[in-house]
């Protein structure tokens, strides 16, 4: 994975802070959270469900917005 960020006019706060948006959309700060400590596998699908019943929730709410 390379990820480059330009650190324009000396500016490092904001190249940090590019550098975190970066990351996060790639998924990596999700990643490097779950590879801390060991998840047992029930686990891993309990919290999978969670995700998509949210996230299923979310998509209908907007759709509900929409109309």
């Amino acid at each position: 994975m390379d990820i480059k960020v330009d650190v324009r006019d000396n500016n490092v706060d904001k190249a940090l802070r590019i550098l975190k948006k970066k990351l996060l959309k790639e998924g990596f700060m999700k990643r490097y959270k779950e590879k801390q400590y060991y998840i047992k596998p029930s686990e891993r699908k309990k919290e999978k469900r969670k995700e998509s019943i949210a996230r299923i929730k979310k998509e209908k709410k907007l759709r509900e917005l929409r109309s």
